[in-house]
Parts: structure tokens; sequence; C-alpha cells
């Protein structure tokens, strides 16, 4: 029987790998389109279904692979790479792993990372990155001192002497969270989410249920017509997480609803209007439709007015994506940039490509950047505004897989009807960045 290794304990292996510590090949069963949209790193493709005749000179011809190398097994579900690995192990190969759950455990894999801040003052503060690996989503945990008697505070933990944490852009998998708090002997007193998602499905009003405490929006999305209740947060509201202040700032661009959170001095949560490297894509909540108009400066009638003299100006998605390209403009010059050069920036995703490749990012250590090292090292940011919107509004990246669906569940108004639903609803990286290098004209 070959050795099933759980997608974590795969994590592991490749993390060895990366160190030079071993070696193998992934070997994956699915169709090729599946393969070239979303793959593990360095795998190759062999296309194979359970209980078909398994040819074996065609295996190693087409892979290159022989019984002396040792062959990770991967598909959809596990299942199709199973009864592969089990083929290879008959066939005398004798290191044959299969991943259980396949590409569906693979995208559940997380790892959580401590931020390195600056000085942070008198106040105790930790930042928790909890990374999901092979979407490159982002989320995080604040944690805070102990509980004080201030009762002007949002953000209060039950009174069993625990530090005070929030947690910020949660996913599905609301636990990670929890083990992130327990680590750290907190006590979770508020979910937060940045905006409403686009590239995969919110548990933060979950685990808000879960734990009994309240699910925070920014005050914007009331007018993105969300369906169940939150708290919102205005605009420079700040709430007192164990004598840590978090503020939040508005910055649309991304969405019309998205806020960046203050930590302190130290640090500011982005979502998806900053990343590392690049800035948020502005026309997503534009083309899911059906979520109300466009706001801001320029504003619906404006838009209509450049239709006139640009018919494709009157297409929503393209009007939509400038109109959020210019306030995400004065989001990142008047809002961002202005905080202190040494702020670490902490993004709510980091890049991962289709064959799936992290660029710069090493999964498992810390992403971020400072406002300083952005403003100098990202080059669409040293843009005036016209030119800022037509470089990041030129070529639409690809979707994220099933975006209208995520937006819609994340605003309340549908639902996965199980959990295989939901698994395969927000299969795939996540796709939220602008297309903003000199080669933009290309998909990611």
């Amino acid at each position: 029987m070959p050795t099933v290794v759980s997608a974590s304990a795969f994590r592991d292996m490749v993390d060895a790998a990366r160190r030079g510590e071993r070696s193998f090949t992934v070997v994956d069963t699915r169709p090729t389109d599946d393969f070239e949209s979303w793959r593990i790193a360095d795998s190759i493709n062999y296309v194979y279904k359970p209980f078909h005749e398994f040819d074996l000179d065609a295996f190693e011809r087409e892979t290159g692979l022989s019984a002396s190398d040792t062959v990770v097994t991967t598909c959809a579900k596990g299942k199709a790479s199973l009864d592969l690995a089990a083929e290879l192990e008959a066939a005398g190969y004798d290191e044959v792993v299969a991943i259980d759950d396949g590409m569906r455990g693979w995208s559940a894999v997380y790892d959580r990372v401590r931020v390195p801040l600056p000085d942070a003052g008198d106040d105790p503060l930790d930042v928790v990155q909890i990374q999901r690996r092979a979407k490159g989503c982002l989320g995080y945990l604040v944690v805070g001192g102990r509980e004080t008697p201030d009762d002007s505070r949002v953000a209060v933990a039950d009174p069993d002497d625990s530090r005070v944490a929030v947690a910020i852009d949660v996913s599905r998998h609301g636990e990670e969270w929890r083990a992130a708090a327990a680590a750290h002997d907190a006590e979770i007193a508020a979910v937060l989410d940045t905006h409403v998602h686009a590239d995969h499905l919110s548990g933060g009003r979950a685990l808000a249920d879960e734990l009994d405490v309240p699910y925070v929006l920014p005050a914007a999305a009331a007018d993105r017509d969300v369906a169940y209740t939150f708290e919102p947060l205005d605009r420079n509201e700040t709430l007192d997480v164990g004598g840590v202040d978090v503020k939040a700032l508005a910055t649309p661009g991304h969405t019309d609803d998205m806020a960046s959170y203050l930590v302190g001095r130290s640090a500011v949560l982005t979502g998806d209007t900053l990343f590392t490297d690049s800035v948020g894509r502005t026309e997503l909540q534009f083309a899911a439709g059906g979520e109300g108009e466009t706001t801001g400066e320029t504003g619906t009638e404006e838009a209509a007015d450049v239709g006139a003299a640009d018919p494709e100006a009157t297409d929503p998605e393209t009007a939509g994506a400038r109109e959020g390209a210019e306030r995400l403009y004065d989001s990142l010059h008047g809002t961002l940039l202005a905080e202190p050069d040494d702020a670490v920036v902490l993004p709510g995703h980091f890049s991962v490509a289709n064959d799936g490749t992290t660029g710069d990012v090493t999964p498992g250590e810390p992403v971020a950047t400072t406002v300083g090292e952005a403003r100098t090292g990202i080059d669409v940011l040293d843009r005036d505004r016209a030119s800022f919107v037509e470089r990041i509004t030129a070529t639409l990246p690809e979707k994220p897989p099933n975006y209208e669906s995520v937006i819609a569940a994340n605003r309340g108004v549908e639902s996965p009807p199980d959990e295989v639903s939901a698994i395969e609803l927000e299969l795939g990286p996540n796709r939220c960045a602008a297309e903003t290098g000199p080669e933009a004209g290309a998909d990611d």
C-alpha cells in the first residue's frame, strides 16, 4: 500500500526540499487544463484515471522518471493519485507518496508566522500572519495586552486574564486563528474583514458566531448590499485591543468598502490596496454586477459622460476599473504612503502564479514590506494620477475562479450548499493584484 501523507506533511516535505535536505518529483494526474491553470510548483502532468490500464513504459517516457526516483502523486481529490501511486509501487518504485485529498487538501494548508515589528512602545503587541500557502491569501491575528477597565473600548475579551486579540481576514478555516490565539494566551474579542472578498470565502462571520463576538466590516460595506448583520467600523474609528489601537483607514479603490487597519505605531494591514510588489486591481466589484452603483469623485454621471466620447467606457467593468483606479490612487498617496516610512506594510495576499511559484516570497516567512520600501520600490507608485490609472487598467488580469459566486457568498446573498461545494468554489490562486509591470499585456 503506498504511503499517504497529509497536505500539511507534504508542505514540510516541500520546505525540506527547499533547504536541500531531500528531493522528489510531484506527478499531477488531473486533466491538462486544470493542471495549467493551477498546480504545485515544479510538478509535472501525467493525465491518469483510476482503474484504467496502466502503461509503465508510457509513464516513464512521458515523465522521464524511473524506479530510482522518489515520486509524490496528486490529483483533484486524492483518488486518482492514490491509484497511480499503487500502480507505481507494484511496478517496483520504492518511494511513492500520495497526497491525501489531493489539491483540495493542498488548498487548505497554512503557515502561522510571527511578524517582526519596529518598537511598539510600552504596549504589548504581537502580530501573527496566517498564510494560506497554495492560494496566497494572508490573514492576521493582532494580539494586545490583558484586559483593562476602560468601558469605552470596542473589543473586549472575557475577563479571564487572557490577552486580547482581534482576527482579521479570516478564511473558512477559522481554527487556524483560534490556534494562533491559544499559542499567545489570547482570547479573540472581535473578527474583522478588510472588505467583501472576491477570491476566497470569508470565515469571519462564522468564527465570530462560534466565539459569540462582534463581526466587523468597514461601514461602507453597507452600500454593497451585504445581507447579514455586522458591526460597522467608520473611517478613523479606533478599536482598543488590550491597550493597542487598531484604527480603520478608509482606502477604497480595490472595492468601495476597502479599509486598511493601522496597528499602533508599528504596522498597517493593507488588505487588497497595497501589496509588497504591486497594488490591488479595481474592477472585480463592478464586473460581478448587482451591487449598487459606483461612488466617489468621478461618480456614475461622469462615467456616463466619458462613455459618450468613448463607447468602451460605457461597459460597467471598464468604467468601474477606471473609477476604482482613481480612488485607489488617492487612497495610496493620500493615506497609506503618508504613514511613517518604517511602518510595516502587511498585505492581504501574495502572488501565486498558475505554475505554483511565488516569486520573491518564501512561504513560511513573513510577507511584508515598509511604507518607505513600497514608495521607492513599486514602480507604479511613481506615476501621476492619470498615468497610474492608465497603467493599472491597461490590461485586466484573469479573474479569480468563480469570483462572482464568491462575492455573492461573502455578501450573504448566496451560500454553498455543502462543504464540498465550498471547497471547489474557491480552488485556485488569488488574483487580486493589478498587472503593473512593463510586460502587462499577457494573462498571469
